[in-house]
């Protein structure tokens, strides 16, 4: 979960960036592997990118899992906020730095491409997150909008 506002800023910017970039970001995807990426997103051309925030040294240092993480995306980023000393970051990924405003991508990602089966698991579970998302956002508008709406529970309804 993002946990401070810091990160919270850095995956703001981070998103920003991505959609200039022409991709489809979401916060807090959990990959098949049971694994939760901060920020995920689909790409234009179905590529899936997958960014992890850091936004404390002791956090990256003693991160072990993010290699997991490689096998479900075709590019894979650190992200860090500006004063984040990015000498730290694994060499083997790319770096983007991020504020609440935006973001740059410093070090490009080095593609890889996904099995044709893990990209179909990947993409489908992406976009049941977003859809169950969406329809959960609207449905909070819908009874913000409408104090008094009385809705019947499916249980009772049987």
């Amino acid at each position: 979960m993002i946990s401070t506002s810091t990160a919270l800023d850095v995956a703001r910017g981070v998103s920003r960036l991505l959609l200039e970039e022409g991709y489809s970001p979401i916060l807090e995807f959990t990959l098949p592997n049971g694994r939760r990426l901060d920020v995920a997103a689909i790409g234009p051309g179905g590529e899936m990118l997958g960014v992890e925030i850091k936004v404390a040294l002791a956090d990256l240092k003693g991160d072990g899992k993010w290699p997991e993480y490689l096998d479900y995306c075709d590019l894979f980023y650190f992200a860090i906020p500006p004063d984040f000393p990015d000498e730290h970051v694994p060499s083997q990924t790319g770096l983007i730095v991020a504020d609440r405003y935006g973001g740059a991508i410093v070090k490009e990602a080095e593609a890889q491409a996904l099995h044709a089966s893990r990209r179909k698991a990947v993409t489908v579970s992406f976009a049941r997150c977003a859809a169950e998302r969406l329809s959960r956002n609207l449905e909070a508008i819908a009874l913000s909008q409408t104090p008094n709406l009385v809705i019947p529970d499916a249980a009772e309804q049987s």
